[in-house]
């Protein structure tokens, strides 16, 4: 079992830059691929990043690549999302997911997550 606490939301201006963290428990956080995931009002909630249980692999919507960055610290139990040039379109509550399975594939559907965090909301103000 894995818990997952968001934190680091908030209101930013666009253009401006936000971090996101994830505080884990459990001892096999390390063994997990981790994603976030944001959804807004009225929309599902889709995919935005997901690193490698050992932080050598990232994948990124094609929304955020090169303006978001995923990272993760097993020795602290977290993992991070750094956003930067953030857009209005960019607010969202964001989570947190766990990805359990021993697949070496990072995934993207929201099935395929076992663990998820309450969320955090980011605003960005255009």
């Amino acid at each position: 079992q894995v818990q997952l606490v968001e934190s680091g939301g908030g209101l930013v201006q666009a253009g401006g830059s936000l971090k996101l963290s994830c505080a884990a428990s459990g001892r096999t956080f390390s063994g997990y691929n981790m994603g976030w995931f944001r959804q807004a009002p009225g929309k599902e909630r889709e995919f935005v990043a997901a690193i490698s249980w050992s932080g050598g692999r990232s994948g990124y919507a094609d929304s955020v690549k090169g303006r978001f960055t995923i990272s993760r610290d097993n020795a602290k139990n977290t993992v991070y999302l750094q956003m930067n040039s953030l857009k209005p379109e960019d607010t969202a509550a964001y989570y947190c997911a766990a990805d359990r399975s021993p697949s070496p594939l990072l995934r993207v559907a929201v099935a395929n997550y076992n663990y998820w965090g309450q969320g955090t909301q980011v605003t960005v103000s255009s």
